[in-house]
């Protein structure tokens, strides 16, 4: 399954009210692991950024100066969306601003040209209801390294929350097995008889081992001390 995820930077808070899109940074996850084909624009708006927003992300106009617009890299950026699914943080507020710039060009929606978006925070909310749950929230409690966020930036922020969303849903892969033909009373499993093989055990080395236990540190560092061996050890 291919995933991007994608954050943007603006010159403020409203696309309806002219704010436009100055960043983009996408991170791409194929079956889950970094791939390394990424992409990252910065674009001349033609207009300043909001004195607060421009605290957030620190990109000023003169450093934008001579950078393209979106028109010259929409069909560069829809190319490489195209039919992923993308993972954003807070989805609606990039997504509106997405919509925006491609609206300008006489372009469809942003959702018309991928597969699928999903939103991160709306998935946090339900995981942890009543906490804080801003992408900086995220990455303490499930002990993502942000250290290096001074300030707001697109691909930064892209690839924390690539490593975010691979901690927020460890564990939850699906286990896809071919049953063989399905008839009416469900899929049909021929048995197999394990006497007849002779298994060799195989014993972790000692990466193997320090690897594993440093997952079940994270596991325990995310449930807040709460995992079944800690509470029944």
């Amino acid at each position: 399954m291919r995933q991007i995820f994608l954050d943007t930077e603006t010159t403020g808070l409203s696309a309806d009210n002219g704010d436009r899109v100055i960043e983009i940074g996408c991170v791409e996850l194929f079956n889950r692991k970094l791939t390394g084909n990424n992409k990252h624009f910065y674009l001349n708006a033609g207009r300043d950024s909001h004195e607060e927003a421009l605290k957030v992300h620190g990109i000023t106009t003169e450093f934008l100066k001579d950078k393209p617009k979106f028109a010259a890299i929409a069909d560069e950026l829809l190319d490489y969306l195209q039919d992923a699914e993308i993972v954003i943080h807070n989805a609606a507020f990039d997504v509106g601003f997405l919509n925006k710039e491609l609206s300008l060009l006489g372009r469809l929606p942003f959702k018309d040209y991928v597969s699928s978006v999903t939103d991160t925070l709306a998935m946090a909310k339900e995981m942890y209801p009543g906490k804080r749950n801003s992408l900086d929230a995220l990455c303490s409690r499930l002990g993502v390294d942000n250290s290096g966020r001074t300030l707001h930036g697109a691909l930064l922020d892209a690839e924390l929350l690539a490593d975010v969303y691979i901690n927020l849903t460890r564990g939850q892969d699906a286990l896809l097995i071919d049953m063989g033909t399905e008839d009416a009373d469900g899929p049909q499993v021929a048995p197999v008889v394990l006497s007849v093989f002779n298994l060799p055990v195989l014993a972790a080395n000692d990466q193997e081992t320090a690897a594993h236990e440093d997952i079940l540190k994270q596991i325990d560092k995310s449930s807040g001390g709460k995992t079944t061996w800690r509470i029944t050890a």
